[in-house]
């Protein structure tokens, strides 16, 4: 089935999910649809149902009661005949079983953790109903349980989950990456891209329903365009990131939680930092850690070259900026003056907010560029003679091979606004040397130089010269 026009992009989303809701043989099949809200579940699982003639059922917070008589009327509308009434899901579950016969189609259960929340069994009994003897063995049903509460749905084929082993699909719909987030945008300039992506990421609804279209004209109109979106205590925007975190369920403490995303958004990265910026011990926020990695609002990526070390990054750019900018400005932003507060805020939101997150594209770009990349990062690489260390912003390594030492195949640093030189591409050098008495394959390693602001040195042959245009071309 073809992709409607309407959804834009995310033809390997829909490929999987018509696969598997066209799926031949008898027996119901399980698929789960996870990501953070904004990201268009609920728009592709539409548009599937709909081509399919599939069921969508978008649940409420409701009782079980009122969830129970509104999915009967999504049954009487997909049947055309009556429908009883439902005492539990213990009897829904096996008439939507066998009111689904005759072909495959999906049947949606959007919003799945308000169910959940309100009958906390029905995982059980779905469970139940797709294993022996259950009534979906002669049912052609496709279930498709979605949801945005991200660890409630990563919890349901986790562990000892009723759920777990039953998925045929297990599908995470993320945010654009930065070059579909441009096109999307519709921007043509690069360094216009990556400012509004440092603000806004990739969030499809962001563009449509929050800003209702509103996309700056060109550089010199950015300024103004985060004055009258983003920081308009009248705009959809405005609260989003507080919203994000209210979201997740098992979040009993938002203050610590905005605290923590706070530390890591002012560059403390480790656990250890973190502890310290909100005054806690490490084990005290070991939890709070947890759940926003589940949430997909923390990403942990280790150390390249010291595989024991560990650093925390915002996931989402829209939180980064709220924390950096927003919070500490909050009751002037209310007050309605956000053009003196961005005034003051503007440089703090290109080195905070705009520096690390160009180093998160590069990374990406990096990944995409070198077909033989197996892994790729950042890392320090300690240098006793001098007494320092060398931060490596992206590092692209060979897929290992046993036996053998590491190969690296690019060492890299990011600069956003300041030209580079013969100094960074020394540092750089000066790293491979310390890595290769450290054991690593460096023969081949590319010394490569990404910026914004462009070069004052050319280009050798170890040394490779990446700018913001590279990145989307």
């Amino acid at each position: 089935m073809r992709k409607p026009e309407h959804v834009f992009n995310r033809e390997r989303e829909w490929a999987s999910l018509v696969s598997f809701a066209a799926e031949e043989g008898a027996g119901a099949r399980l698929g789960v649809v996870s990501g953070r809200r904004r990201q268009g579940k609920s728009y592709l699982l539409q548009a599937l149902a709909a081509g399919m003639g599939g069921i969508y059922f978008p649940a409420l917070e409701v009782t079980e009661a009122v969830a129970l008589r509104l999915f009967a009327d999504e049954l009487i509308r997909f049947t055309g005949a009556p429908v009883p009434a439902f005492r539990d899901w213990i009897d829904a579950v096996p008439y939507l079983f066998g009111a689904v016969r005759d072909r495959a189609i999906p049947v949606v259960f959007d919003e799945f953790p308000y169910l959940i929340k309100a009958s906390p069994e029905l995982p059980s009994i779905i469970q139940r109903e797709l294993g022996p003897g259950g009534s979906g063995a002669s049912s052609s049903a496709r279930v498709l349980l979605c949801g945005s509460a991200m660890s409630v749905m990563g919890g349901l084929l986790s562990g000892t989950a009723p759920l777990r082993g039953r998925a045929g699909l297990e599908m995470v719909v993320r945010p654009f990456d930065y070059r579909q987030a441009a096109a999307f945008w519709g921007i043509g300039d690069a360094r216009l891209a990556v400012l509004v992506h440092a603000v806004v990421g990739g969030t499809p609804a962001y563009r449509r329903e929050f800003v209702r279209g509103d996309v700056p004209s060109d550089l010199d109109d950015f300024d103004d365009w985060v004055i009258r979106t983003v920081l308009n205590a009248e705009g959809s925007l405005f609260r989003e990131a507080r919203y994000l975190l209210a979201e997740e369920t098992e979040i009993r403490d938002p203050s610590l939680y905005h605290s923590v995303l706070a530390a890591v958004a002012d560059g403390n990265t480790t656990s250890g930092g973190i502890a310290g910026y909100v005054g806690r011990k490490s084990n005290e926020i070991a939890h709070p850690l947890r759940v926003l990695e589940d949430s997909h609002l923390l990403v942990k990526e280790r150390d390249l070259f010291r595989p024991n070390r560990s650093y925390y990054r915002v996931a989402e750019p829209l939180v980064t900026f709220y924390q950096a900018i927003m919070a500490r400005e909050w009751t002037r932003l209310e007050r309605g003056d956000a053009a003196t507060v961005w005034r003051g805020s503007r440089a703090r939101f290109l080195s905070q907010v705009v520096g690390p997150h160009i180093e998160v594209l590069c990374r990406e770009y990096a990944l995409g560029d070198d077909a033989e990349a197996g892994e790729v990062g950042s890392g320090v690489v300690p240098d006793p003679a001098n007494r320092t260390q060398i931060q490596i912003d992206v590092a692209v390594l060979a897929r290992a091979d046993h036996g053998r030492p590491r190969r690296i195949l690019s060492l890299g640093e990011v600069k956003w606004d300041r030209v580079m030189g013969t100094e960074h591409v020394a540092r750089l050098r000066r790293a491979r040397d310390l890595l290769t008495a450290k054991g690593f394959d460096t023969r081949d390693t590319v010394l490569t130089c990404y910026s914004g602001a462009g070069f004052s040195t050319e280009a050798a042959s170890d040394v490779r010269l990446v700018t913001i245009d590279d990145l989307y071309a």
